[in-house]
């Protein structure tokens, strides 16, 4: 590997580990190519240099660079064409299949979690997961393997960006434009669900978006067959997910998960791209977890005041608390965004929202409306409006007789 090639690959694994910013890879890369030719030096000795690194961070980025190019030496029938991305259980590359002269992406599995068999059969079942699907806004499958003692997984290159690379960089969707990427994963998960898969990590970077805007979700790793009853049983009791899209149902390791947990975090996601911010925050995971559970959701349109109300009561509706108030399906959520995009109420979210009989409410007793009350709201205040003017007018009424009657004496 050249010293510009390994420069290269270092800094990215820097970023992507979270051990230095952008602006201090972009700062040591500018001294890189200002530094004097017969001073030669590195990128990583500019980071240490600068203390944006440390030198165990240092030495833990040779060994995740080293492995890199080790793995992808050892996998034959394919040439690897640079790094896409890493997560924290694999990296991903571009590559080009020799024999069919294709471009896809191939996930790679680390030697440390290689050693272990749960990461192994939990890395398989996402290859054999994805392999039961076939949509057009579902990264496709098409092989997984094993070779010089790397795992690798490989799948449809998708050329484009995540949807999470724009909500980094602050970006707010218009309404229009949300529903639409929203619509593609509904449809997406509606094909998963109807093969009994959940998805369970449906979020802003498991949605990639291509130039031509399609839609297309991606990661299986944490997807599990409904009818799964034995890994279900092990996993009772665990949080499988990420912490701002997650279910409260996941959250709270119940066995029984469904598509109403998918639905749940893509109105997590949905809320993040209208609003610009997730639904909770808080500093720590569980912090967060926990106000999933607990805390009230803000409305919306209280945030971005441009949002119409039906796309609120939908977002709310996704992210009921509990899963019996949500949408029942991904198709259920289809007619409903499709609705809103005619400008017309979503009237299987208003059903939702109907409070049923409270004429045993008790003096005293307190309520708690579903989070988006407006709507409803609006034709309550309108007959309230009128009770006060009535009020207000005998008042009046009064007042100038009990005057008139003083005025007289």
């Amino acid at each position: 590997m050249s010293e510009t090639n390994y420069d290269s690959m270092f800094g990215k694994v820097a970023l992507e580990q979270g051990f230095c910013t952008d602006q201090e890879l972009a700062h040591c890369k500018k001294l890189l190519k200002d530094h004097p030719a017969d001073s030669p030096t590195t990128l990583e000795q500019l980071l240490l240099s600068n203390r944006f690194i440390t030198p165990n961070q240092a030495r833990r980025l040779k060994e995740i660079s080293k492995e890199s190019k080790d793995a992808t030496e050892r996998i034959p029938g394919y040439k690897f064409m640079g790094k896409l991305g890493a997560g924290a259980m694999a990296i991903v590359y571009k590559a080009r299949q020799l024999s069919l002269d294709r471009i896809v992406a191939i996930k790679i599995l680390p030697h440390r979690f290689s050693e272990n068999p749960d990461y192994v059969q939990r890395f398989y079942k996402e290859g054999k997961a994805a392999a039961k699907l076939n949509h057009n806004n579902i990264v496709a499958a098409y092989d997984v393997g094993e070779a010089g003692g790397y795992h690798y997984f490989v799948m449809e290159y998708v050329e484009g960006k995540t949807l999470y690379d724009d909500l980094a960089k602050g970006k707010i969707f218009s309404e229009d434009e949300a529903i639409n990427i929203t619509k593609q994963v509904a449809g997406a998960l509606a094909h998963a669900h109807a093969r009994n898969l959940i998805h369970r990590d449906v979020k802003p970077k498991n949605i990639m978006i291509t130039p031509a805007g399609i839609v297309k979700l991606a990661d299986l790793g944490l997807a599990r067959d409904a009818s799964d009853v034995q890994l279900a049983k092990s996993e009772a009791g665990k949080a499988f997910g990420t912490p701002y899209y997650i279910a409260p149902e996941q959250i709270r390791g119940e066995m029984d998960l469904d598509a109403r947990s998918d639905i749940y975090s893509l109105g997590a996601t949905l809320y993040h791209m209208v609003t610009g911010r997730v639904p909770f925050e808080a500093t720590t995971p569980p912090e967060v977890m926990k106000k999933h559970l607990k805390e009230p959701l803000i409305p919306p349109d209280h945030i971005n005041t441009n949002l119409s109300a039906g796309i609120s009561e939908v977002i709310e509706v996704m992210m009921a608390k509990k899963k019996e108030d949500r949408y029942t399906s991904a198709e259920e959520l289809m007619m409903d965004l499709d609705s809103v995009s005619r400008g017309e109420p979503p009237l299987r979210a208003r059903k939702r929202f109907n409070l049923g009989d409270l004429s045993d409410l008790q003096k005293g007793d307190s309520i708690m409306l579903e989070p988006h009350a407006k709507i409803y709201n609006e034709e309550t205040i309108s007959k309230y409006r009128v009770a006060v003017t009535v009020l207000g007018s005998v008042i009046v009424v009064l007042i100038l007789l009990v005057i008139f009657l003083f005025a007289s004496k």
